[in-house]
This record gives C-alpha cells, sequence and structure tokens, in this order.
C-alpha cells in the first residue's frame, strides 16, 4: 500500500472514502470522477464487489464503473466485513465460495443481523438455490447468479434488484 492510500485504510480510519479511492486495506474502489457529483444527487448506486478471484473481481468491477455504478473490491470474507461495519452499499456482489475462515454464507449472515441491502450471490454449486429458499428472503434482496455468469447478465440481475429493492 503507498503512503497516500494508507490515509484510506479502513481498520485504522474507518474512512467510507473507499467509493472514491483507488485502493484501500485489502479493497480496491473504482470509481468514475464524474460520478462523485451525481452520487450526491443521488443517481448513482455503491456496490461492493466480494470475490476472491482478483481477475473476476476487477472484471466485474470494470463492467460496473463503466456502467456509471460506484464500486468497491473486497477480496475476501473478512475484508468484506470491516467494509460493511463501516458503510453500507446499496448492493452487494457476494461469492458464496471464498477462501479463508469465513465464506460468502458468513458475511451474509453477519450483514442480515442489521440490513436488508439487496445481496447478489454467485456461486459454481447447484444446491445453493434450496439454501437461498430456505432463508425466505424475497428475490428482491436475495437472488442467485450461477457462475459461470454472462457480463449482461449480471448487469440486468443489478438493475433489476436495484430498482425493486425495498428502502
Amino acid at each position: 500500500m503507498q503512503d497516500n492510500e494508507a490515509a484510506y485504510s479502513l481498520p485504522e480510519g474507518g474512512d467510507a472514502s473507499i467509493w472514491n479511492n483507488s485502493t484501500t486495506y485489502g479493497a480496491q474502489s473504482f470509481a468514475n470522477p464524474l460520478q462523485k457529483e451525481a452520487r450526491e444527487l443521488g443517481s448513482s448506486y455503491h456496490i461492493l464487489v466480494v470475490e476472491d478471484d482478483s481477475s473476476l473481481a476487477n472484471l466485474e468491477a470494470g463492467i460496473l464503473k463503466a456502467h456509471g455504478y460506484l464500486v468497491a473490491i473486497a477480496n475476501n470474507g473478512e475484508m468484506a466485513i470491516t467494509v460493511l461495519e463501516q458503510t453500507l452499499p446499496d448492493l452487494v456482489l457476494l461469492d458464496l465460495d471464498l477462501s479463508g475462515t469465513i465464506n460468502g454464507w458468513d458475511v451474509l449472515q453477519m450483514l442480515r443481523t442489521y440490513s436488508s441491502t439487496p445481496v447478489l450471490l454467485t456461486s459454481a454449486e447447484s444446491s445453493v438455490n434450496r439454501q437461498i429458499r430456505i432463508r425466505g428472503e424475497t428475490r428482491s434482496t436475495l437472488d442467485l447468479l450461477p457462475k459461470p455468469f454472462l457480463m449482461q447478465t449480471l448487469l440486468k440481475r443489478i438493475e433489476r434488484m436495484l430498482t425493486i429493492a425495498p428502502y
């Protein structure tokens, strides 16, 4: 981490400027410079991408940024929880198959203790649909996008969830 980026590390400072800076403690942010003013007017959405495959996370973030979203990346469950404790995004794109001690289900469970933020789950496992139905959430707050998926499909799901999400 470079010195000028150290000021934005979440655990020490708790600075929500993760959405406006290129790198923070384990989380990268991709924000179109023109989007800061748009967000102040309420027209841009914040999306947290939780994905341990850095190439996929960067691809997803790049596509989302190109479509006007403010995006931050958490590369593991621990970082996702840290970010979510500091600031709530408008939507979380959450890989269930995270490596490490905290998986995607753990992140979702922690988030649901205090928020109904919409979450779009991604997973290569086929048994996930059954587990989602057991949770009893609506498709506006919890949905699944099976891997592999087309980026166009990702964009449509996110747009749908943000449009019908109960705020």
